[in-house]
């Protein structure tokens, strides 16, 4: 799991990539294998959005951008929306694999 943090029109702060890397881990129950996490966390007037992409090395892609006066949680609601994707992803290919083993038998 790798995890780039991008501040733009703000202060880095390291409470905030811990943060980020604590909810970017939780995606481990839904993704197998290796992936890879670009934040990018910017303030504007006073608003703070956070647009995250996860790759996975399956060729997977979870796209996510909030907006909100605080960042903790427009970090909080992009991430809500991305483990949303991952585990529809999941039961999708659950599915199919559980189709694929009945009709080969």
């Amino acid at each position: 799991m790798q995890i780039t943090t991008t501040f733009r029109h703000m202060e880095s702060s390291d409470a905030l990539k811990d943060i980020v890397q604590d909810k970017v881990s939780k995606l481990k129950t839904y993704i197998q294998g290796h992936f890879e996490a670009a934040v990018v966390l910017s303030a504007e007037r006073h608003l703070h959005e956070c647009d995250m992409t996860i790759s996975t090395q399956w060729g997977q892609t979870y796209k996510g951008k909030e907006k909100h006066e605080d960042v903790y949680a427009a970090i909080t609601k992009v991430m809500d929306k991305i483990e949303r994707q991952a585990e529809k992803d999941k039961g999708r290919m659950r599915a199919h694999r559980s189709a694929h083993v009945d009709s080969v038998e």
